[in-house]
């Protein structure tokens, strides 16, 4: 068991995204569902928390209510190692009503804010050469998904 684990605060429907974040990962799984008893607060039997692991992150999806939603503010970043990956996560997180928003981010169905990135992003915007890093952030600021091909000619200067 981790020591902190995200918790995640749905409306009702938590069963139903941790199924779906553990099918656009392969190496995830659920792990444990709990149910409200004749004790509450919600009808014996419907369900109060999913414990789920996403790339042996754990992760808790709460039926909190109406209450509260997700914002930016914090965002699930997935570093990625190829376009290919990106391509990927990107295409399975907006699958079924998600937004895509600008530099990488995405916010999918359930509101969840992602940022879809790829490991040479970072290792291109902290070269030491701050001119690589610029002409890279400024094409980074152009794109709604990350496509290296274009990040790599930024900063090879093309």
């Amino acid at each position: 068991m981790q020591k902190i684990a995200p918790c995640l605060w749905f409306d009702g429907n938590a069963e139903e995204a941790a199924a779906f974040y553990t099918s656009v990962f392969s190496a995830s799984r659920i792990a444990t569902t709990l149910h409200y008893t004749d004790a509450g607060p919600g009808p014996a039997g419907k369900v109060v928390a999913v414990t789920f692991e996403i790339e042996g992150q754990e992760f808790m999806a709460l039926n909190g209510g109406p209450q509260y939603t997700f914002t930016p503010a914090i965002s699930l970043l997935v570093h990625c190692d190829s376009q290919e990956e990106v391509d990927r996560y990107w295409s399975k997180l907006l699958d079924g009503g998600g937004q895509p928003w600008a530099c990488g981010w995405l916010r999918d169905r359930f509101g969840v804010s992602w940022q879809i990135v790829p490991n040479v992003l970072m290792e291109m915007l902290r070269d030491s050469d701050r001119e690589k890093a610029s002409r890279v952030m400024a094409q980074m600021m152009k794109m709604v998904k990350l496509d290296i091909a274009p990040l790599e000619q930024a900063y090879r200067g093309e």
